[in-house]
């Protein structure tokens, strides 16, 4: 059996919800990462987070219209790239787009990610698949194509905020502290399907959703220990720590257990890989209906991924939460 993650530290149940359709997390003391999969997600620490309201679901393009409809907001992806942020481009994709997975129809060589990504203009979170797409039966779909910028506008708009990576991970694992994913250990417990994931070889074949592999609506599969729903699979969230290659060496120390942390440091974030764009990198939690054991097995609670700050994509989306005391 495993040991429940809210036993070390926990808050009192506040009362009653501050919005609906959001839960408790009680908070606590738990193991932070795993040193059985990617590199930067070492090296595994204990973790104290206080207790906190999470959305039981991600934001929807319903819920996301209903702030556009109160604000006139204009994602970034609908608004034209700065040619000063992306030197060396082509200008023909200086135009208001964003990133849309296109299945090839072979195997393709997984070094090289443009075989499926394309910037295609006019995508965005009102054209998830480009300009000639629309959100018919998708209202309760997760809203994507929506940078960081703008995941925080909306959750200032709702009187909420962004969770920090130690609060979505302690929220992900539902009071299953080390299992390797959200509901435990196995991936198919008794044959069934858990999360809306890649099945098949990435990015070519998809033995569940074909030619079309997509979101679904959200509370699709079954919630996790809290009564969260896609904290695994569906779309990729942000969260707002700033990137770091790995976790902090000295936060294994058994001394020193970090409260409510807050990641790495803004200048740590960009991408060395790429110096000539100076764009700073959020850290991404969960995974999303892309993952594959081929190529990125990130549907776990410890898995995480950095994503430029400006980026959009059709797999990354997001869900809010409500601090009682807020602290950060």
């Amino acid at each position: 059996m495993r040991a429940d993650a809210t036993s070390t530290v926990s808050a009192p149940l506040p009362d009653p919800p501050p919005h609906p359709a959001m839960v408790w997390i009680p908070g606590g003391t738990f193991a932070m990462g795993s040193a059985r999969f990617y590199p930067e997600e070492a090296p595994v620490h204990s973790v104290t987070v206080d207790g906190f309201w999470m959305d039981q679901h991600t934001v929807t393009h319903q819920q996301f219209q209903r702030f556009i409809d109160a604000t006139g907001y204009v994602t970034i992806a609908e608004r034209p790239p700065n040619p000063a942020d992306y030197p060396g481009a082509d200008p023909a994709l200086l135009v208001p787009g964003s990133l849309v997975f296109q299945q090839p129809s072979r195997r393709v060589d997984l070094r090289y990610p443009l075989q499926w990504w394309a910037y295609v203009p006019g995508a965005n979170w009102r054209h998830p698949c480009g300009p000639e797409s629309d959100l018919t039966e998708r209202e309760q779909h997760p809203v994507t194509h929506v940078a960081y910028a703008d995941a925080e506008a909306y959750a200032t708009w709702a009187g909420k905020a962004l969770p920090t990576e130690a609060e979505w991970e302690f929220a992900a694992r539902g009071g299953l502290d080390g299992a390797t994913y959200t509901w435990g250990d196995d991936f198919m417990p008794s044959g069934q399907i858990m999360a809306n994931t890649w099945h098949g070889e990435f990015p070519w074949q998809n033995m569940r959703q074909g030619r079309h592999p997509s979101t679904m609506p959200i509370g699709a599969f079954p919630p996790n220990g809290y009564g969260l729903f896609d904290m695994a699979g569906n779309v990729w969230e942000w969260t707002s720590d700033w990137y770091a290659p790995r976790h902090p060496d000295d936060a294994a120390k058994p001394c020193c257990i970090p409260h409510n942390p807050r990641g790495g440091a803004i200048e740590q974030s960009y991408d060395p890989a790429q110096p000539q764009i100076h764009i700073p990198r959020k850290v991404l939690k969960g995974g999303s209906y892309l993952c594959a054991p081929n190529y990125c097995l990130r549907y776990r609670p410890a898995a995480r991924s950095p994503e430029m700050a400006d980026t959009a994509t059709c797999h990354i989306g997001f869900r809010c939460i409500v601090r009682p005391n807020p602290r950060i």
